[in-house]
């Protein structure tokens, strides 16, 4: 069994001592520990790779372990990961399709190692794009009126598949406390580095108005502040006088799905930590 434990708690000496020290008396072999200490909280983040490979304590057992040595004594904030379990994800979309195919082509191609058990959209316009994977495809719309309604059977899609993370794959509705609470730090979204200074339905041709010189993507988990959740991944590229809005347009969207993929990689690996609305990334 190979595990992956996360760790926050006040900063202290002898945390790291105590912790590997545990995993060596119960025979496992660390495989990788990076730690973060934020000096203005007085916060010290840790992850930790471990292997049992020789002796096997449970993941039970080993999560009660943890409880009583450790995560009293430290006030640790804490969880265990079981490595080689392939998350559910499940994917919302509108009618942007770049994010949808490049997320569904690195899945086949084995680069995200994650098991989609749907897509969901407020849409019929990408269903063909489901069949051609052979992904099942549910249109819910959504609208003022029933958009109490329809977050309701979106949830009782996601539980009963067992879903463990949502990504937004430029799906162009709010997201209401009702997944939000369902799923906290478990929905990644995906949009333009332009909010919010150029909010709207054109932000490019806004931008290219102003004559921008650079434009990013920025990924990040949601909250019920709108597109102010902890960031995951961001990424930008320059501009000139040169391009035109068309332009724009296109990097924008290589940018947002490198920076989709890059973030979901991140999440699956559980390489991010959150702390007061910010993540601490381990690479």
């Amino acid at each position: 069994m190979k595990v992956t434990l996360h760790i926050h708690c006040p900063d202290r000496p002898g945390i790291i001592r105590a912790v590997t020290q545990f995993f060596h008396l119960r025979g496992g072999n660390i495989l990788y520990l990076d730690q973060h200490v934020d000096q203005e909280a007085g916060v010290f983040f840790m992850r930790l790779e471990c292997d049992f490979a020789q002796n096997d304590p449970g993941l039970s057992m080993l999560k009660e372990s943890i409880a009583i040595e450790l995560a009293e004594q430290y006030h640790m904030e804490w969880d265990l990961y079981q490595e080689g379990l392939r998350p559910r994800m499940a994917i919302f979309v509108s009618k942007y399709n770049h994010c949808l195919y490049d997320l569904l082509s690195r899945f086949r191609s084995g680069e995200l190692e994650v098991d989609i058990p749907f897509i969901i959209s407020n849409h019929e316009d990408l269903r063909h794009i489901a069949d051609q994977f052979d992904i099942p495809y549910h249109c819910i719309p959504v609208n003022k009126v029933n958009k109490h309604e329809a977050e309701t059977r979106q949830l009782e899609l996601l539980q009963s598949h067992k879903v463990d993370f949502v990504v937004l794959a430029r799906y162009m509705q709010i997201v209401s406390p009702l997944l939000i609470g369902a799923y906290p730090n478990r929905i990644i979204n995906i949009h333009h580095s332009f909010l919010p200074a150029f909010a709207g339905a054109k932000p490019y041709h806004a931008a290219f108005e102003r004559g921008v010189k650079i434009i990013g993507a920025t990924s990040h988990y949601v909250t019920e502040d709108l597109d102010a959740g902890p960031i995951i991944e961001q990424d930008v590229t320059t501009v000139s006088h040169v391009h035109t809005v068309r332009d724009f347009v296109s990097k924008g969207r290589d940018l947002e799905k490198i920076v989709l993929a890059t973030a979901v990689k991140l999440h699956i690996a559980h390489k991010t930590m959150v702390y007061n609305n910010k993540t601490v990334i381990f690479y």
